[in-house]
């Protein structure tokens, strides 16, 4: 979806706090259920493989600090 989500309000306030080009937030069970917000400048050169990338990024990360899944 382009335009405001549910949880763009929160986005804008990182995006703002932090100085960022462009900001994701991912909410989980949040007080409006579970969502994400992405938005940026649109002159930063950010791209879905960008995101996605980052992502794998973030993932990888967890996975190291949180050890393996158990069932």
């Amino acid at each position: 979806m382009i335009g405001p989500g549910k949880y763009d309000d929160v986005c804008t306030a990182a995006r703002v706090l932090s100085g960022a080009e462009v900001a994701l937030v991912v909410i989980i069970n949040g007080d409006k259920g579970s969502g994400f917000s992405l938005q940026g400048d649109p002159r930063a050169l950010i791209t879905s493989g960008t995101v996605a990338d980052l992502l794998e990024q973030v993932a990888a990360e967890i996975r190291r600090d949180l050890g393996p899944a158990k069932p």
